[in-house]
């Protein structure tokens, strides 16, 4: 007669499925490091790396420190030179007649004897005036409180605190 067996865990199950899925076989790490062997050679060799290690680090971190600071001046370098670049071709324009005749009449409204100039006030219009140059209110408004009142215990209030020095 049979008797009914308890249904496999899932650990065992899942070990299967893995097992049966996977055609490595499984490694006990504590069979591998027990299989290694220190010699006085390899102990010496293993000190060695790490002394390596704290020496080189230090100097490997200020190699790169030099490489950042260099690649900053390069660049600092090459924005100098494009301004110097600009400031030659700058005074190169200042050099010519006609470059200084039109900066006089556009900068200072210079004009030759018997032009007559016009100028033109406000011949912007009124949507393309940007926010902070529109009149602020069209109309007077009245306060809630007196100003002078106002500023009186402003004043009283600043002069009569207390003061805290500092720690």
């Amino acid at each position: 007669m049979d008797t009914p067996s308890a249904p496999p865990s899932r650990v065992s199950r899942g070990r299967r499925a893995r097992d049966a899925g996977s055609t490595t076989r499984r490694v006990d790490v504590r069979d591998w490091v027990g299989g290694i062997r220190m010699s006085g050679f390899m102990g010496i060799m293993l000190g060695l790396v790490v002394l390596a290690a704290f020496v080189l680090v230090p100097t490997i971190g200020t190699y790169v420190d030099q490489r950042q600071q260099i690649a900053a001046l390069t660049h600092d370098v090459k924005a100098t030179q494009d301004e110097i670049a600009q400031l030659k071709t700058e005074r190169e324009r200042w050099r010519d007649e006609a470059y200084i005749v039109a900066q006089a009449r556009e900068r200072l409204y210079y004009r030759r004897p018997g032009e007559v100039v016009y100028l033109v006030a406000d011949d912007l219009p009124s949507d393309t005036i940007q926010p902070e140059q529109r009149p602020v209110s069209g109309s007077v408004q009245e306060t809630r409180h007196d100003w002078m009142t106002q500023f009186l215990r402003s004043v009283t209030e600043a002069g009569l605190a207390k003061t805290v020095a500092p720690g």
